[in-house]
């Protein structure tokens, strides 16, 4: 027996995730969905759907009696919150029993003990879990949070209780930084969670983000599922995950898992749940929060263990033990999840609103899997979070898999928004993610100056060259300008190469410098994609006309190239630069967004570093300094007002 009917209380990629196994166990489905989500797939995926109210999620998603009447209205049985929204929020849990209905997750005094970092980390210390040196209580004062920071040494972290996502969470290396990333900290806090306390915490030097998954049912029974390396962050923002770990050793995995498990019994833990940790570079470990819900990673534990934690959850809920214990579970390969968010690597990784008029994520053939809550045509709002899809590929061993996650990355096409692929394709082809060199400092040291698309190697660009020129000569061959034989002058930046395409059957042997080289695959001009074979090494370029040019993308690259005659590639080169307009005395967003804060009036003089104005764009405040010594001229907007992408803020003079 099991659920007829529940209701899943969230939206985009995990509604869908959670649809596609109730499916799969014969139990009926209710979306509920805002204003803005009206179009959306889970909508339509949904055997029932309920209008719940306004885009904003504070009208919507996070109206506990709307999504409680929408399951009473429909006759769903249980709840399935998801993750974010109302997920780890106790008096929804108790909200949901008390309405007749089941919660489909921990018990609520399991959420309100670990949802409060500072009650969690006393009940961890209880349980014998390792906890990192920090203040016991919640701290208000900007001058004793020095004071502790300085008591612990820094860098120290800056965390909100009822954080997560990033949110509310500043690291501070002196006492100036620890006393303004206090107020931010508290101030994200209150505007994301409507709680403003924060705490002070040592920052681990080198760290590493990994966490334990646990299962727990309702007799007694508790089982890790092995770890979940998450160190690839921006902003403490999850970017790539992967399972298992490349660092730890057995017995540091055992011993990890022990404690998690020892947590979850302590506060009489039910469902699915992660216990997080930060790993010192002598594999030394510290509880970091547990997470009383499922982990937007999960799917790479599912990868690894052949278990569908969803289908798990609906077990445990329903009363249903667990069909197996800890000697069970074993270690399959790996698996590697890339998080494609709506934003802009090269603006700072600003996020990204408009239409997705192409949508085609990579065919889910074996060791690839998408989960995805869009598709092509619709809108990406500002109201919600930016992530559109989580790639997730498998292999046996760990390169397997990042060989397979890079050519499904290449696969993949979005248009219409600016989005983080081509930085994703980077990040699994850098040599030191590649080794498992990795932290969670790694974004900010090895693309300290932000992502600027990787130079192109000569390998990749002999391969964009190739494909570029292959496709040029089979659209001049339809068009009657050319032969099946043609000579051609690539430019790609302020790269050049000369090439020499036979066309075939099925490709085209190319002469590149003097190399031969075998291009296996279409080359039809109506395809966005080049999926092949050179010099019989599998690629994927993603190919489309930018007139004069193509515009192409591969590897972490995303490039214009012109495909010339000799002549005509000769007069290119005398061609005037093109310069960018001068920006410098003009604050511009780098955003959409609401400006919340201006923090400097006409004629006061700033200098470098200092704060100009606080722009706030899907609940994260992001503060624009000044970038030189100036003087205010005019400041062209107020507070509490839109912005729009480059618009001017403020000049200078």
């Amino acid at each position: 027996m099991m659920f007829s009917k529940i209701l899943i209380a969230n939206r985009g990629e995990i509604a869908c995730r959670v649809i596609k196994t109730a499916k799969r166990m014969g139990v009926k489905t209710v979306a509920v969905y805002s204003d803005a989500d009206a179009d959306s797939p889970h909508v339509f995926e949904a055997d029932e759907a309920i209008h719940i109210g306004p885009p904003a999620a504070a009208e919507s998603y996070l109206v506990a009696e709307k999504i409680i009447q929408a399951a009473k209205d429909t006759g769903s049985e249980a709840i399935h919150p998801g993750f974010g929204f109302l997920s780890e929020n106790a008096n929804f849990a108790r909200a949901v029993a008390n309405a007749g209905l089941v919660f489909i997750g921990p018990p609520p005094e399991a959420i309100d003990a670990m949802g409060d970092k500072i009650e969690s980390k006393r009940l961890a210390k209880e349980a014998g879990v390792s906890t990192v040196p920090g203040s016991a209580d919640a701290i208000s004062d900007p001058e004793e949070a020095v004071k502790i920071a300085n008591e612990i040494g820094y860098p120290v972290m800056l965390k909100a209780s009822a954080g997560g996502g990033g949110k509310g969470m500043r690291i501070a290396f002196n006492d100036e930084e620890t006393r303004e990333g206090l107020v931010r900290a508290a101030s994200e806090a209150k505007s994301s969670f409507g709680d403003d306390r924060v705490f002070v915490e040592k920052f681990v030097v080198e760290p590493r983000h990994i966490e334990i998954q646990v299962l727990a049912d309702g007799h007694g029974n508790v089982v890790h599922l092995f770890e979940r390396e998450c160190s690839i962050q921006r902003r403490h923002q999850k970017v790539v995950e992967e399972a298992p770990s490349p660092f730890l050793d057995e017995a540091t995995r055992t011993k990890m898992g022990a404690q998690a498990v020892s947590l979850a019994k302590a506060v009489g833990y039910q469902s699915a749940g992660t216990v997080e940790f930060i790993v010192g570079p002598n594999r030394d470990f510290y509880f970091l929060e547990m997470n009383t819900r499922l982990q937007v990673e999960h799917p790479v534990t599912e990868m690894i263990t052949g278990l569908d934690l969803v289908e798990q959850m609906l077990r445990v809920a329903y009363g249903e033990k667990l069909a197996f214990g800890q000697e069970d579970l074993k270690i399959n390969g790996w698996a590697l999840e890339c998080r494609l968010y709506a934003e802009d690597p090269s603006r700072n990784f600003a996020p990204s609103i408009g239409r997705l008029t192409r949508y085609r994520p990579p065919e889910e053939i074996a060791g690839v899997r998408v989960d995805t809550g869009v598709a092509e045509g619709g809108e990406v709002s500002m109201f919600y979070d930016p992530m559109l899809a989580k790639l997730v590929t498998h292999g046996a061993t760990r390169l397997e898999a990042i060989d397979r996650m890079g050519l499904a990355l290449d696969r993949f096409e979005v248009r219409g928004i600016r989005h983080n692929l081509t930085f994703l394709a980077a990040v699994v082809d850098h040599e030191r993610f590649r080794k498992g060199q990795i932290s969670t400092a790694f974004i900010e040291e090895e693309f300290s100056e932000g992502f600027v698309e990787t130079d192109l190697i000569p390998e990749r660009m002999n391969i964009l060259s190739a494909v570029a020129a292959s496709r040029h000569a089979v659209e001049s061959l339809r068009q009657g300008r050319k032969a099946s034989e043609n000579s051609f002058v690539v430019c790609i930046g302020n790269e050049r190469q000369e090439v020499t395409v036979s066309l075939q059957a099925d490709g085209a042997t190319l002469d590149m410098g003097g190399r031969s080289i075998l291009l296996q695959g279409s080359l039809d001009p109506a395809a966005a994609i080049f999926d092949g074979k050179f010099d019989d090494k599998r690629v994927a370029v993603q190919i489309t006309r930018s007139n004069p040019g193509y515009r192409l993308i591969h590897g972490g690259s995303e490039a214009r190239a012109l495909v010339l005659t000799r002549q005509t590639a000769e007069l290119y080169t005398l061609m005037p630069e093109k310069k960018a307009p001068d920006t410098s005395n003009l604050l511009l967003s780098p955003m959409p967004g609401l400006l919340k804060t201006i923090l400097v009036s006409e004629g006061d003089k700033v200098e470098p570093g200092q704060a100009l104005a606080i722009v706030e764009a899907m609940k994260m405040e992001n503060v624009l300094r000044a970038e030189k010594s100036a003087t205010i001229s005019r400041v062209m907007t107020e507070a509490g007002s839109s912005l729009a992408a480059d618009e001017t803020i403020m000049t200078f003079e």
